[in-house]
């Protein structure tokens, strides 16, 4: 049913429990997965800052988000290597985590989002927004929230 399954992760605790489900998920299924994290662009500073960014500071901070996405994949898809599961590992720049998600999983043809959520309600969630939400509003295939 579920063949090739989207598994987005941003490092964080929370993160990985959907990252430990869809593992699991896709392991049970025979399904092969993407992983995909996002790091947002640069942050331009407005009004009266004192600070001036130059090419340099955007390429400095596009190198460290590169080098940070990978190295907090290579686990994800070495454990999964290891489970005998069918990985692809993607960093996505420049691109708020729901766009990318929702990108990435049309893209690659995955058939299903497997991801954590907070489970926020009401005020909290209008306050802080919930990329899962944005997936689960906005996605053409199914999406399992896991808390």
């Amino acid at each position: 049913m579920y063949t090739h399954i989207l598994i987005p992760t941003d490092g964080s605790e929370l993160a990985q429990k959907g990252v430990d489900h869809g593992l699991a998920l896709a392991k049970a299924l025979g399904s092969k997965i993407m992983l995909v994290t996002a790091t947002p662009a640069f942050p331009i500073p407005t009004g009266g800052a004192a600070w001036r960014v130059s090419p340099a500071d955007i390429e400095n901070y596009n190198v460290r988000c590169k080098k940070d996405a990978e190295a907090m994949l290579a686990p994800i898809e070495a454990q999964a290597q290891k489970m005998g599961i069918e990985v692809q590992a993607l960093h996505v720049p420049d691109t708020a985590a729901a766009a990318a998600i929702l990108e990435t999983a049309q893209k690659a043809g995955c058939n299903l989002i497997v991801m954590a959520s907070h489970g926020r309600r009401g005020v909290k969630r209008l306050l802080l927004g919930s990329q899962a939400a944005e997936v689960v509003a906005s996605s053409p295939i199914p999406v399992l929230i896991v808390r």
